[in-house]
This record gives structure tokens, sequence and C-alpha cells, in this order.
């Protein structure tokens, strides 16, 4: 059936069923029963013939890579069916698993993002999905490399174009001085933030925060991931294979919505996420799709105040939330 055709019927059925829901977000159901269309005709491939046929690749966002695509890749290697992986630059580390893993694409697109072959694309109202499987990337990358005598915390941050507009959700820096001098006793805190060059980059411009300069005249206890990467004691092969790394040996993390937090949710421990407007707030990603990549505990906050809560509660450690 012509997807111009599936996309009026399943227009349709979503305003009938879900009149409620916002008309600017009701494509996000639609699409969630597209890809539900497509796994269909899968059926006999992926439960009863069950041999390595599946071909799948992905040029989208790294956000909904790591969310959909990575496990559903992960589920078709576990369950026989997984044949190639394709996806953009220093991904193999993340495709670990796959038996013929290519880096094709040198930058991420949008357009790459609506791929109807996984079980979903972007955001849905249903995250119960048959062939999803999460990634153990922290039993994979564990090391005795990157061990401290302080139990590391990771800041994750970003800088970055948001909706085409300017940067909305992020750590300013009076933020990050209230983090680290907060944390700095208890925590070997790592603070990453990588430059473009590090990366693949999609369609969203990096700003400068002017954080690291300062970072390096205030806290010079923090650790800077590229430094590290300079450093380079473990032999990564590019600087994703290094947060892979560093992040295995983590359990904290302080990370802004995206790709920058679900990263950080494959790791378990505890994940605070800056994240003051998006799509996810409506359909309960951090409720409900977040804590299914590792069992993570994820806390929402939706402000600097909200921040600055959830740091007393949940990551000081004399604090009773901590016990």
């Amino acid at each position: 059936m012509p997807l111009t055709l599936t996309n009026k019927l399943f227009s349709l059925y979503v305003r009938l069923r879900y009149p409620k829901a916002p008309r600017a977000l009701s494509y996000y159901y639609r699409d969630t029963y597209n890809c539900e269309m497509h796994q269909l005709k899968y059926f006999f491939s992926d439960y009863i013939k069950k041999k390595k046929y599946k071909d799948i690749s992905f040029n989208g966002e790294f956000a909904p890579e790591l969310q959909f695509v990575l496990p559903f890749a992960y589920w078709h290697y576990k369950n026989g069916t997984l044949k190639s992986t394709r996806s953009a630059k220093y991904t193999k580390e993340l495709y670990f698993f796959s038996p013929d893993h290519s880096e094709s694409f040198d930058t991420r697109s949008n357009e790459g993002n609506y791929n109807f072959e996984v079980p979903r694309i972007l955001y849905s109202h249903d995250y119960n999905m048959s062939k999803w499987l999460p990634v153990p990337l922290k039993a994979q990358y564990a090391n005795d490399i990157y061990v401290y005598d302080k139990p590391i915390l990771i800041i994750a941050n970003r800088y970055n174009m948001e909706w085409d507009g300017p940067p909305i959700s992020f750590y300013d820096i009076p933020t990050l001085d209230f983090i680290i001098n907060h944390l700095k006793n208890d925590y070997t805190i790592i603070y990453n933030r990588p430059r473009p060059e590090n990366i693949t980059m999609d369609n969203s411009d990096v700003y400068d925060l002017n954080e690291f300069d300062w970072l390096n005249a205030t806290h010079p206890e923090v650790l800077l991931m590229e430094d590290l990467y300079q450093e380079n004691k473990g032999n990564a092969n590019n600087f994703n294979h290094l947060q892979l790394m560093i992040y295995a040996n983590a359990s904290h993390f302080i990370s802004v919505h995206g790709g920058t937090a679900t990263l950080a949710s494959y790791f378990g421990g505890t994940n605070l996420i800056i994240s003051k407007q998006g799509p996810e707030h409506y359909f309960n990603c951090y409720q409900t799709l977040y804590p299914k990549l590792s069992g993570a505990k994820i806390l929402h906050a939706k402000s600097n105040d909200e921040i600055k809560a959830y740091i007393h509660q949940h990551f000081a450690v004399n604090t009773p939330a901590d016990v």
C-alpha cells in the first residue's frame, strides 16, 4: 500500500481514536502505526524461518538511533536474524555485536529519522515494542583503566541549535558552578561536551559556551573528556569509543535531552536530564522509554531550580535520598 494512502488512513484513525491529541503531535501517532504495519511483512522471516537476512541501515539523528535502531538490531542479533548494519561514522563500537557493520554516512539527516523499517521512530504514544532489546553497552565496555579514587560523575552537556533556534536546554556556567561545588568532594567529575570534529554532525549548529577555559581556571579538579581522549590510555578507536569506556565505569550522570541523555541512560545508575521543552514531555519519554535502556533511574528537570533540588536529593552523598 502506498505510503501516502496509509498516512491518510492512519491520520483519520488517530483523529477518531485520540481526538484530544494535539494536532501538531498527531503525526507521531500515525507514524507509530506505519512502523507496526511495516513489521507485519517480516513475521515469517523473523519467527518461522529465522535465518540471517536482516540488513539494517540508518542515517538519522543520534537519539532515535540509540532509542530504536540499536535495540532493534540487537534484537535481530539475539534472534539469529541479523545479517548486517549500516550507520554513520564512529558507530562501529555501538554495533559491537553486528556480524557486518559499515560506517557509510558522514553526516546525519532529519530525513533519515523517518525510517519506518524500525519498530518506532522519534516519539510515540506506545513504547511497547516487541522487536526491541536493551544493548549491554555497560557490560561490554566496563574496564579497569578509567577507575578513580572517587566514583565517576559524568556531566554531559550540549549547547546546540534547537528547533532552528537558539539553545534552550543546557547547563550554563552558573549551573555548572553549582553542580561542581556541591559534588566535587564526593565524585571524580568528568565534563563532556564533544567538539564537532569528534562526532558525526546532524543539521544542528554547535555554539560556543566558553566554559572550557572557565573550567580550567575555576575548577581544575574537573577532568575533561577531550583531554582524556588526547591522552587515550584505553587506546580508544574514536571519541565515541572513549565515551563508552568511561560511561561504562560510571553510575552517575547529568545530561541534556536528545542523544546526550539517551547515551547516558544506557549505563544504569542515575541520570538527571535537563529538558525544558519538547515532544518528550507530552509522550512521557523520560518515564517510559528511557528507563528501558538499562533500568537507569531517570530524573527529569524542567528548570535550573529543579536541577538544584535533584542534586541535593539524589547526588549529594550525605542526603537521605542517597542512602
